[in-house]
């Protein structure tokens, strides 16, 4: 009987391995528990249950859109959480709107829905911002589009698609967002104001200044020369470039002899 036991195959252990739809079977039991709530209204509830339906969608797209835009309101952008809010909220409706007004049998469901993405294109366009070759605002662009899409999923039922596509943003904006800063992968603009030791004129400051840029690879932005009130020039302009960029240049223009005092202050980044 010993040599039968030692003769039994060894036990086995399962392995659990990644299952890539997990993210989204964890929202199912959420998304189920609208739907039992939207079934279960007792009779005397003002609201038909059709009705209970599409302001679930609208307060899912509101949340979902509150989400992305809290983001945004936190690193001080001008397309903050109300904004976004509405654009997901605004989405949702026009794809509520679009599938009832046309009917059940006639009429054209997307004609209203489809008029959603020229309409963000606009929105974005607004939020794109060009300033003397510098150009910023090109992610919160591209989010409200993609809380426009959030909106309409939402708006649709599709809470499953709706939801990863949140999250997904949020990992886009926040972790890789991170990534590009620790990694120096996003330009800056930054304000410098040089001072010189000399009041004869700017030209001998801005032949330093111009030696020091081509030293560093950059070039001047919107300049501008005056004097202080003990007679000394003053030089101001700002530049485009990575933060180790700028490192590099502030080190260059405090050792300059014709300069005598540099402030520099970061005014954006390109986000």
């Amino acid at each position: 009987m010993a040599g039968a036991d030692n003769a039994l195959p060894p036990r086995t252990r399962a392995v659990n391995s990644p299952n890539p739809q997990a993210l989204l079977q964890s929202a199912q039991p959420v998304m189920h528990a609208f739907h039992e709530l939207a079934a279960w209204l007792p009779s005397w509830w003002p609201i038909s249950i059709g009705a209970s339906t599409s302001l679930v969608r609208l307060a899912v797209a509101a949340v979902l859109g509150g989400a992305i835009g809290l983001e945004r309101e936190l690193k001080h952008r001008p397309t903050g959480l109300r904004t976004v809010m509405f654009i997901c909220f605004g989405s949702a409706m026009f794809t509520l709107l679009s599938e009832r007004l046309a009917g059940e049998f006639t009429g054209d469901h997307t004609r209203i829905a489809a008029q959603i993405i020229p309409g963000i294109g606009f929105i974005g366009g607004g939020a794109i911002l060009h300033d003397k070759g510098s150009v910023s605002g090109l992610t919160s662009a591209a989010t409200i589009f993609v809380a426009a899409a959030i909106g309409m999923a939402a708006g649709g039922g599709l809470f499953e698609t709706a939801i990863f596509a949140t999250i997904l943003a949020l990992i886009c904006l926040v972790v890789l967002g991170q990534v590009e800063s620790r990694f120096n992968l996003k330009p800056i603009t930054v304000s410098y104001e040089v001072i010189g030791t000399t009041c004869e004129g700017s030209d001998p400051v801005l032949a330093e200044l111009n030696r020091a840029l081509e030293q560093s690879g950059v070039s001047m932005q919107t300049v501008h020369t005056d004097k202080t009130g003990d007679n000394h020039c003053r030089v101001q302009f700002t530049v485009e470039a990575y933060r180790s960029h700028q490192d590099a240049l502030a080190d260059r223009v405090k050792r300059l002899s014709s300069v005598m005092t540099m402030a520099h202050t970061a005014i954006s980044e390109q986000d």
